[in-house]
């Protein structure tokens, strides 16, 4: 038997729950904040001092103040409710650190999104006035199982294809379906609350919708979990914002202030929610979202936030803690934990020596080399940059050094380089760099594609022309490897310069290539499906073009082109269109990827890129007959 706790959670999601009198403001002013506070963080709970009431008074104001343009902050928005019961202690800890192990080692899935807890409800609504009547709802709930709620919960892991979690046994696992159902009884009684309590097999996930080849890894993780770890079990009722359930939520890293009146101000630690669905009208780099903590909606530089979880905003109101349940071996567990630590760490002379043997295994290996474009012109110069440097007669001219000198003659008119822009001048410059230090590597390329975009085929010729390899080695244009047509700002496919012109231009193509997708079978606005088999099928036709012997096949195209081009070598299936947006965004100039052939096993391998990473920061433009004024 054990003894229940009821506790008020007044720091928890996505802002600090504060408790308040009101007696003090007016009736408007009272009124409004008690029902945005009891909407977004629960029902007030009263101070015990003077002090702390305006403290906290002062607080929630200031909160209702970085709401003033909220555009909801009047609506009615029902909060959704759901039921959990979370571990606590050193079992908790124990899971946590699977939740990192595996989210390191076999990238995210489903799981990540919230804490380990076991569901004992499914979510439903309850009116913002009757909100109260679930907390009593809950410890009436508590009260009732309390004394034949288990010492000890055994879990059994099971494994499936595409699940990984603990099972708990048929016993144990009635009496919380009988707290999920009693609870469930009393909020419809309090609250008028339709609750459907979870009547399946109980279970604590740990991993969700992976990929088939980390089960293994998975499991081998999962069972160094000790299910008899003290666990102090905790029923919490969480709440979350129903209007973003299918976003994204991202995490703010750093201040930003607003440069025009369409962005968010961020400051670090926001929650931003985006739709990866709506993302249309944000130029590359930038996303839409809503920010959490002023309710308003704008443009963000996406390279300032990073991928948090869907719980990390989700409010918790109340909890009901059950019972202790105690491990007698969890010393030994401990060192022997510790000793398994110190034993998988490798002196510094092997990881030295592991690198230059993986060099020479390059060396003796077919391996592809996806490489996204340098920066081009219209990233650092906006949608405009073609008005800044064309004259009234529509003659070029370089109004700023990032532009580059010239633009290759073709046989239309400057207006054809809006939609199909060319390297800006450092991004010339990066693609030298990332040419040098290939050839610094040692590495062969034996084989060199582009995407038909001037930025990709710019890339590729600086590429190896660092390497002295441009009048010996042809650049192979294929259209199949452009980006996502739904993601180009024209809704058209852009007129692309012709093998004639890039000839013309001094680019040493190869005419005579036979592309999987030529030009004319690109499609406007694609969807997510028809790009990634364009993408499969071009990387077929690509590794069937060239010869089976040793050498790096260069690929410059796109930041979707990393993991457009990457997976089908890997026998991976596409990623879900949220992560593979997120994802590519985040991907900077002269990003890479490297698949290695190993004939041994008949099978791709990522491995490290033979190059460093190329870093530098922004540097924006400078006025000086600004600066005179200014003194």
């Amino acid at each position: 038997m054990g003894v229940g706790s009821w506790v008020f959670s007044r720091c928890s999601g996505a802002g600090p729950g504060l408790g308040l009198h009101t007696a003090q403001l007016s009736g408007a002013e009272a009124s409004t904040l008690c029902s945005r506070h009891t909407r977004d963080f629960g029902t007030p709970s009263p101070v015990e001092t003077r002090a702390g009431h305006s403290v906290e008074v002062a607080a929630l104001r200031h909160r209702l103040h970085a709401h003033r343009h909220d555009p909801s902050l009047d609506d009615p928005i029902p909060q959704e409710y759901t039921l959990f019961l979370c571990p606590t202690g050193p079992l908790l800890e124990r899971l946590e650190e699977f939740w990192r192990d595996s989210r390191r080692q076999c990238a995210r899935n489903r799981a990540h999104e919230v804490f380990p807890h076991v569901t004992l409800c499914d979510f439903f609504t309850c009116e913002d006035q009757k909100v109260e009547f679930l907390y009593e709802a809950l410890k009436k709930a508590g009260d009732r199982v309390l004394g034949s709620f288990p010492a000890v919960i055994p879990l059994a892991l099971h494994s499936s294809i595409s699940y990984l979690g603990f099972f708990i046994d048929d016993g144990p696992a009635e009496v919380i379906q009988k707290l999920a159902v009693e609870f469930a009884t009393e909020a419809s009684a309090l609250a008028d609350c339709t609750v459907k309590p979870c009547t399946k097999q109980l279970h604590l996930t740990l991993a969700h919708r992976f990929y088939p080849h980390h089960q293994r890894t998975l499991e081998q993780l999962a069972r160094a979990i000790q299910p008899s770890h003290d666990c102090q079990w905790t029923a919490a009722l969480y709440s979350r914002d129903m209007r973003f359930v299918h976003y994204q939520t991202l995490r703010t890293l750093f201040q930003y202030q607003p440069q025009n009146e369409d962005e968010l101000a961020l400051s670090p630690g926001d929650h931003v929610f985006v739709d990866p669905t709506q993302q249309a009208e944000a130029s590359e780099g930038w996303v839409i979202g809503t920010s959490a903590r002023t309710g308003c909606r704008g443009f963000l530089p996406e390279n300032y936030t990073e991928r948090a979880r869907e719980a990390d905003t989700w409010v918790k109101h109340r909890t009901y803690t059950f019972n202790l349940a105690t491990d007698l071996n969890s010393r030994k567990d401990g060192e022997a934990s510790g000793s398994r630590n110190r034993d998988c760490q490798p002196p510094s002379v092997s990881r030295s020596l592991s690198s230059v043997q993986a060099l020479q295994a390059a060396i003796l290996r077919r391996s592809v080399l996806v490489v996204r474009h340098g920066e081009r012109v219209d990233q650092i110069f906006g949608k405009s940059w073609l008005q800044q440097c064309c004259t009234p007669d529509g003659r070029y001219h370089r109004p700023d050094l990032n532009f580059p000198q010239s633009l290759p003659r073709r046989s239309g008119s400057l207006k054809d380089f809006e939609n199909d822009p060319p390297l800006s001048s450092c991004g010339i410059f990066q693609a030298r760099l990332a040419g040098d230090a290939l050839r610094d590597s040692g590495l062969r390329v034996a084989a060199a594609f582009a995407s038909p975009a001037l930025r990709c085929v710019q890339t590729a010729r600086h590429i190896l022309e660092a390497l002295k390899l441009e009048m010996t080695l042809k650049i192979r244009v294929e259209p199949g490897i452009f980006e996502w047509t739904k993601w180009e700002a024209s809704k058209t496919t852009p007129a692309f310069m012709t093998l004639e012109e890039l000839r013309d231009a001094n680019f040493n193509v190869d005419a005579d290539y036979r592309p999987a997708v030529p030009r004319s079978s690109l499609l406007p606005a694609e969807s997510y499906e028809e790009y990634v088999d364009r993408c499969t099928l071009s990387m077929g036709r690509i590794l069937a073009a060239c010869s089976p012997e040793a050498g790096i096949i260069l690929v410059v195209g796109h930041g979707s082109s990393l993991d457009s081009c990457t997976r089908p070598l890997l026998g991976l299936p596409p990623r879900e269109y949220g992560d593979f947006a997120q994802l590519v965004r985040k991907i900077p100039s002269l990003g890479m990827c490297f698949c290695e052939e190993n004939q041994e096993q008949g099978r791709w391998e990522l491995v490290n890129p033979p190059v460093k990473t190329l870093t530098h920061g922004a540097n924006s433009a400078f006025n000086w007959r600004n600066w005179i004024s200014a003194h």
